[in-house]
């Protein structure tokens, strides 16, 4: 059994900041990739930043406002969002790819999901 715990998620003002969390627990050996993505009523989930393979990718949209870390000890993922802006709110998922505790690989698994909102 594996675990995501999503938490930071909420309203802020345009040009404010939030912080994301993502806890990953539970049966996993080792984590090959850990990110975010967003989804907003209507429209597909797209990719906002993810970690993976030793490289940092992040969505076209994002331009620099938003940053990805890691600490590799918590298996926890964090996403740090800046000057954020109105088209920002969605629900932003958490998604990893990981090898379980008996070794077998689990791809696209993902978080319950945590709601952004950007309105003055």
């Amino acid at each position: 059994q594996v675990q995501l715990v999503e938490s930071g998620g909420g309203s802020v003002q345009p040009g404010g900041s939030l912080r994301l969390s993502c806890a990953a627990s539970g049966s996993i050996f080792s984590i090959n990739g850990i990110g975010w993505y967003r989804q907003v009523p209507g429209k597909q989930r797209e990719l906002v930043a993810v970690m993976s393979g030793g490289r940092t990718n992040y969505g076209d949209f994002v331009k620099g406002r938003f940053t990805i870390s890691r600490d590799n000890a918590k298996n926890t993922v964090y996403l740090q969002m800046n000057n954020l802006k109105p088209e920002d709110t969605a629900v932003y998922y958490c998604n990893v790819d990981f090898l379980s505790g008996d070794l077998k690989r689990v791809r696209d698994y993902w978080g319950q999901g945590t709601q952004v909102t950007v309105s003055s």
